[in-house]
């Protein structure tokens, strides 16, 4: 399994069940790595999809509890293990953690690669991800050339960001 996840410099993602930010080139990079792949993500992550729906061109699947939880277009899976099943039984499918926080918590002990795109901002938040940088195990072997947020597209302007990659070095 791989991830992707945007932060900012202390490694925040979200305000309020809300993301930090929306910047344009982030969304267009999260679409390139996760069209045509499955995907998991917890059901706060999907009231934050657009009409709060699974997203098209995507296998979906959720990760919850909630019995009353059965969105059209989704798969719901009631547990971690529940999706190694899934995972075993689907080996040719590339599967990407999408979020939010608890999901990523609980999946990151599984994951090999994270792409995490780096705010170079602060924000207000009370969701976050575990700082790789600080976390054995995991190394960053990319780094992209800085670039910058564009108010006409995007909640904030000038805003520099990048986007990394990182590997687990112990699996």
């Amino acid at each position: 399994m791989k991830l992707i996840v945007a932060v900012d410099r202390e490694w925040g993602i979200g305000y309020r069940e809300k993301l930090l930010a929306s910047v344009k080139e982030d969304l267009t990079h999260f679409r390139k790595l996760t069209e045509g792949k499955t995907i998991v993500y917890g059901s706060v992550t999907l009231r934050t999809f657009p009409n709060g729906r699974p997203l098209k061109d995507r296998i979906n699947l959720i990760l919850s509890t909630n019995p009353n939880l059965k969105p059209e277009g989704a798969v719901v899976l009631r547990s971690v293990e529940e999706l190694i099943a899934y995972e075993k039984a689907h080996p040719d499918e590339d599967i990407v953690v999408v979020g939010g926080a608890s999901v990523y918590k609980q999946l990151l002990p599984y994951c090999d690669a994270a792409y995490v795109t780096r705010f170079d901002a602060s924000f207000e938040k009370d969701a976050y991800f575990p700082n790789l940088d600080d976390t054995p195990g995991w190394q960053c072997i990319s780094v992209s050339e800085t670039q910058y947020s564009n108010g006409a597209t995007d909640t904030e302007d000038g805003m520099p960001y990048c986007f990394t990659e990182y590997r687990r070095v112990d699996a």
